[in-house]
């Protein structure tokens, strides 16, 4: 990912925070079907070995596991909010005219080696977790627990796990940091008028 230095993020703990704010993922490989994607929310922690790991699953029936081998070499990519930046906005263009149309987002990329886990307990853990981390805000959350066993089992049985040992991070944050103090607060300004929740992001920006 091309990443100018004023939009680099390189610390590890806003990197993750940035992963478990928007969990939902596109993995891509290249494997003996070629390349790949897959789009699947994704848990990331930091394990004893002060690794980071990223832990998913995906359907039995996906053929992915099969066509890629462990420790094979994977690509994921986080997206967050993204905004179109009109010319409009920068208070600059009434000086000079010297402004054009751009876009600002926010991503990280994660490069590591991937294997896919086929133990029940791991699967199950895996689920739990998964299920916990996304219904914690719900006014009753969800329980595995609250579903049949044997329901879950057969449902545990249809999946294979992923863990991703990551090897790479790549966060790009781009936010109007090579503009002047006056057009950030014009682009800030624009996205508000917009109702864009990229708005109270430009704050970080200054």
């Amino acid at each position: 990912m091309y990443t100018p230095k004023h939009f680099e993020v390189n610390d590890l703990q806003e990197q993750l925070a940035f992963v478990k704010t928007f969990p939902f993922a596109t993995l891509v490989s290249n494997g003996d079907d070629g390349l790949n994607a897959e789009h699947i929310p994704m848990l990331v922690h930091v394990d004893a070995e002060n690794r980071v790991v990223l832990q998913a699953h995906i359907a039995k029936a996906n053929k992915l596991w099969q066509n890629l081998a462990n420790q094979a070499d994977v690509l994921v990519i986080f997206q967050g909010e993204n905004a179109y930046i009109t010319p409009n906005w920068y208070p600059s263009k009434k000086v000079d005219g010297k402004v054009v149309p751009t876009w600002n987002y926010r991503a990280v990329h994660i490069k590591g080696t991937i294997d896919f886990m086929h133990e029940a307990e791991w699967k199950l853990s895996l689920l739990e977790k998964l299920t916990n981390t996304h219904e914690q805000k719900q006014p009753a959350p969800w329980s595995i627990s609250d579903a049949p066993q044997e329901y879950i089992d057969r449902l545990q049985a249809a999946v294979v796990g992923v863990e991703i040992t990551v090897t790479d991070i790549q966060a790009k944050f781009k936010l109007s940091q090579n503009q002047s103090a006056e057009n950030k607060n014009g682009v800030r300004d624009g996205l508000t008028q917009t109702q864009h929740p990229m708005a109270d992001l430009m704050k970080s920006s200054f």
